[in-house]
């Protein structure tokens, strides 16, 4: 038997099952002497708790932690994308909003029982300014975000000014997003045609800033118009797997925006105060020899790993960064890597006797002189730390040799 879907109704007597989650009515059918496995689609998840959902709230609420706890991934995601409802002004007015939204997760009867009321009283979702306001302010944010994320220049030989022609799709996706949190819901393709109708008021309005606000308002104005209508049925009850692949998927997109904005229009300024674009920095910059060196010793490297494996590799970079000090200490003290310790000795109390900061006259130089016997002491005492450190290793692994089994 196919799956009962239960519709929240406005029966008088629909307190307890009104909200009801899809469920099963048959138990689950036999075939050549096997159970077949059998498990409910919208199955409700564990009680959300109050307590931390203000905790997250608290912690990363301005990033919408505390709705992705509470299953409310567009509200995440919006809340995420304006750092909070623009700079955390919608986040506060979460204060007293946690308890209302932990009870609708948990599909609280008490919650249901004032939902079904609603319901009753209006055939559609009442006007809700705060709802309304948020709708034009994410509808403004995202046409805004693609406008500055198309090149103005020529690029590559093409000119991409016809996608201005997209924007009205990206403010129609906010003005739906925002439409679409929590038990309301509405359809996309209307707010989009009152987008593309208001849009070309570009023409006459130059301010884009002005346009683009009539075009959101325009968009809004349709949605709550004619698109809006109660969520009736719950949400379908998204795994862990899905959830982030979406939300995944739209940070990218997000993402991807904001990179083109800064590649395409960011501009840099050079040693004149003249203004380069960054995407013709990034090119000249791939074309320098600092990076055509860095290209070269990268790929030597990967050559060099092939025939001698990634350990002696690794070695090898270790010892060149020279960690240890001990050929900078061969450097100051002007000796070999080869040198005895009698050598290196001797060296030392040569150069300090040369570079002892008592034999300057000069105040102006002695600063200088005093850093550079500094610099000769710390060097003898690197490589005289390197070799006693050596000759113990040898006196050990000789003992070893000589041990007769």
């Amino acid at each position: 038997m196919a799956p009962k879907e239960t519709v929240v109704t406005s029966n008088n007597n629909s307190k307890g099952s009104a909200c009801e989650s899809l469920t099963n009515s048959a138990s689950p059918a036999k075939a050549n002497g096997q159970a077949k496995s059998y498990r409910e689609e919208n199955a409700l998840p564990g009680k959300k708790s109050v307590v931390i959902a203000y905790v997250l709230w608290l912690v990363g609420g301005i990033f919408g932690l505390h709705h992705l706890y509470l299953h409310r991934d567009r509200h995440a995601f919006v809340w995420w994308c304006s750092l909070g409802g623009y700079l955390g002004i919608g986040w506060f007015s979460e204060l007293f909003l946690i308890p209302e939204y932990v009870r609708d997760a948990n599909e609280d009867p008490q919650f249901l029982k004032v939902f079904v009321a609603k319901l009753q009283a209006y055939p559609r979702p009442p006007y809700s300014a705060k709802r309304f306001l948020g709708q034009i302010m994410i509808g403004y944010l995202f046409g805004q975000l693609f406008s500055s994320a198309i090149p103005q220049a020529i690029t590559a030989g093409i000119d991409f000014g016809w996608l201005h022609w997209c924007i009205p799709i990206f403010v129609s996706l906010g003005i739906w997003t925002v439409g679409n949190i929590g038990r309301e819901s509405g359809v996309l393709w209307q707010c989009l045609i009152g987008a593309m109708v208001a849009y070309p008021s570009r023409y006459f309005i130059y301010d884009e800033t002005y346009s683009l606000l009539l075009t959101s308002l325009v968009s809004a104005l349709v949605f709550d118009t004619f698109s809006k209508q109660w969520r009736r049925t719950p949400p379908r009850r998204r795994g862990p797997t899905e959830r982030t692949l979406k939300l995944g998927a739209a940070i990218c997109i997000y993402f991807s925006l904001w990179g083109s904005v800064v590649l395409f229009n960011g501009t840099i300024r050079d040693d004149d105060g003249g203004e380069v674009p960054i995407h013709e920095a990034l090119q000249n910059f791939l074309a320098s020899a600092w990076w055509t060196d860095l290209k070269q010793a990268l790929y030597d490297t990967y050559t060099y790993a092939q025939h001698h494996g990634w350990y002696e590799t690794w070695r090898e970079v270790f010892e060149s960064m020279d960690v240890d000090g001990e050929r900078n200490a061969y450097k100051v003290l002007g000796v070999s890597a080869t040198a005895s310790q009698a050598d290196i000795t001797a060296a030392y109390r040569k150069l300090s006797k040369e570079n002892h900061p008592d034999k300057v006259k000069d105040e102006a130089l002695r600063p200088a002189a005093h850093q550079r016997f500094i610099e000769i002491q710390q060097a003898y005492s690197v490589l005289s730390k390197i070799k006693s450190s050596r000759r113990r290793k040898n006196k050990q692994f000789k003992a070893d040799d000589a041990i007769e089994l």
